[in-house]
């Protein structure tokens, strides 16, 4: 569904990614690990077009998007999560779920209930602007306006990151039940190494900006997480 090869991209002068190479396959959960300021969000942001690559290819359903704009990418099935979640604080619940419709492909009226289904709390603020919600229920509405459009494929950058246990078990349980249908590929970032080898198929683990790993997450060993990922 997704193949990344040979990807190079920065900002300004500054060169982040290197030679990154990885692929998603459809109905797939891949998680993308490493330390703080390794790439990941970079990685992030140039997959969904946000920043130019100076060098290699993204591909998505065997079309190439190297270039393509971010809105373009989002109408071909593409849906972003962001670190820090991005709402429109002055709109409200409904108004932010609306919007995302606009990114989609298929043209709805309405924000499908399957997507109050995952996240019953929305539904009974819909009315209430996104600034009043609390960080938690902000990055469920961050996930949901992403998801009412029905990606194929959706890029989750540290979905669970300061969020109260309580609402990060919620979005957890949307995650897996997301795996669970197969309707949809998922590109995870996430710092909890518990939940990523759970959840994910296939990991990846950046350091300096480059692929020094990955595999099926079952195998991710105690040696690699030492050299790679502890702090």
């Amino acid at each position: 569904m997704l193949s990344i090869q040979e990807l190079e991209a920065g900002y300004g002068e500054s060169m982040i990614l290197r030679n990154v190479r990885m692929q998603v396959e459809p109905g797939q959960v891949v998680c993308l690990m490493g330390r703080n300021g390794v790439g990941k969000t970079t990685l992030m942001k140039t997959i969904m077009g946000l920043i130019k690559p100076r060098r290699g290819t993204i591909t998505y359903n065997e079309r190439e998007l190297t270039h393509t704009s971010p809105d373009k990418r989002a109408k071909a099935g593409i849906g972003y999560v962001p670190q820090g979640r991005d709402i429109f604080p002055m709109l409200t619940v409904e108004e932010n779920l609306l919007l995302g419709l606009e990114a989609g492909s298929v043209r709805r009226k309405g924000v499908p209930d399957s997507v109050y289904e995952m996240f019953p709390v929305l539904r009974e603020m819909m009315r209430r602007k996104g600034g009043d919600l609390s960080g938690g229920q902000q990055q469920q509405l961050s996930i949901a306006r992403a998801l009412v459009a029905e990606p194929q494929l959706i890029l989750l950058d540290e979905p669970m990151e300061g969020i109260q246990p309580s609402i990060v078990m919620e979005i957890e349980q949307v995650i897996e039940s997301i795996k669970a249908s197969k309707r949809m590929s998922v590109l995870l970032v996430e710092q909890s190494l518990t939940f990523a080898t759970s959840i994910a198929d296939y990991y990846y683990v950046l350091d300096k900006g480059t692929i020094v790993a990955e595999g099926s997450s079952s195998a991710l060993s105690e040696e690699q997480v030492k050299k790679h990922l502890a702090v």
